[in-house]
């Protein structure tokens, strides 16, 4: 059975940090390109981050380039993304995403969707003082 599970979301206050992790099982974590994504209160989904299977290559949306870190370990099949400087805007439920397209594209194809084979239940985080 493929399971994404994600934790670390928690209530914190705005230029705090907090880091997201999901923990993968069921499939060959290490084939695939991750992504998170989130989707804040009465908004649809938004794409934040994507890591190749590898681990050596990432892309982020503008909205949090300079602030999140996506990274990956392989050997203990995890994802992580570390949030520093968060905002308000940042409240939402964050999701991971496994996509089993091979190759490693530009941050457009990551923003579609429909392409991901695997999503987890999300974490909250929220943003607040």
């Amino acid at each position: 059975e493929v399971q994404l599970v994600e934790s670390g979301g928690d209530l914190v206050q705005p230029g705090g940090s907090l880091r997201l992790s999901c923990a993968a099982s069921g499939f060959t974590f290490s084939s695939y390109v991750m992504s998170w994504v989130r989707q804040a209160p009465g908004k649809g989904l938004e794409w934040v981050s994507a890591i190749n299977s590898g681990g050596d290559s990432t892309t982020y949306a503008d909205s949090v380039k300079g602030r999140f870190t996506i990274s990956r370990d392989n050997a203990k099949n995890t994802l992580y993304l570390q949030m520093n400087s968060l905002k308000p805007e940042d409240t939402a439920v964050y999701y991971c995403a496994a996509d089993s397209a091979r190759g490693w594209y530009g941050s457009s194809y990551y923003t579609r969707m429909d392409q991901y084979d695997y999503w987890g239940q999300g974490t909250q985080v929220t943003v607040s003082s």
